[in-house]
């Protein structure tokens, strides 16, 4: 998969381990506090919970951190987070979207048209961008789960729409509406799955140079790092040439 894996790969290596550690368990932690709020505390009675809960267990997060989390939610003075979607165009003219939970709408906003204008970017409005994209559901598995050929059985039979497999593991994608069938059923045949959520998939990449790629990444870097984003989507596509001086 061209583009944010890339990226996220050359971040992974050259960022501080702890700190990116420590604000993925915030952002882990946030996300199953947000689900347990707005479903039952039970994860048996509450897919999004359990998504949260497997997806939190998949990053090694510590159980009394993930019990935490959920205690939060029903407690009286617990923070109430807002799911809010932006949308707008980065260097190089590549659509972008972000999505946040956040307890004070003024505050994410302000910072997310920010940085977008730093990076000489701009924030559009809700639907500027996410028509090029199409909600699906992600399904990833290491690689030592099988082959790709059986894993790619398995997905078919499952009623996947995709199956992709690299040096990273296996991602398989479905319809957004199918997640919970199609992820039940390859529990069966693989196991537990590393990570099951939805995401926004680029219909089209856009094609970077070095410069707007270094800008780019600044860009979904800078984000990232804000304790309110949960997550950022991208249509860029890096060649391997320009990659492999980034890494460098």
């Amino acid at each position: 998969m061209a583009g944010h894996s890339q990226f996220k790969n050359i971040m992974h290596r050259k960022g501080k381990q702890d700190s990116v550690r420590s604000k993925m368990f915030s952002k882990l932690a946030r996300e199953i506090t947000v689900a347990a709020k707005t479903g039952l505390p039970d994860p048996a009675m509450n897919a999004r919970l359990r998504l949260a809960i497997q997806n939190a267990k998949a990053q090694s997060m510590p159980k009394d951190n993930i019990e935490r989390a959920v205690k939060k939610a029903s407690g009286a003075d617990g923070e109430n987070y807002e799911e809010i979607r932006y949308e707008g165009y980065g260097p190089g003219g590549v659509a972008v979207i972000v999505e946040a939970l956040t307890d004070n709408r003024n505050r994410t906003a302000s910072s997310v048209r920010s940085t977008f204008s730093k990076a000489g970017g701009a924030l559009g409005e809700t639907g500027s961008v996410s028509f090029s994209f199409d909600r699906v559901g992600e399904i990833t598995y290491k690689l030592s789960v099988g082959s790709a050929d059986a894993v790619m059985d398995a997905a078919i039979e499952a009623g996947a729409e995709d199956v992709t497999t690299d040096e990273d593991g296996h991602t398989i994608i479905c319809g957004f509406e199918d997640i919970g069938d199609v992820s039940k059923t390859l529990e069966d045949k693989l196991g537990e799955a590393e990570t099951v959520k939805a995401i926004w998939k680029a219909q089209n990449t856009v094609p970077v140079d070095e410069e707007k790629a270094q800008s780019l990444m600044k860009l979904i870097d800078t984000l990232e790092d804000d304790d309110d984003v949960q997550n950022v989507y991208a249509n860029f596509e890096i060649s391997d040439e320009v990659m492999a001086k980034l890494s460098a």
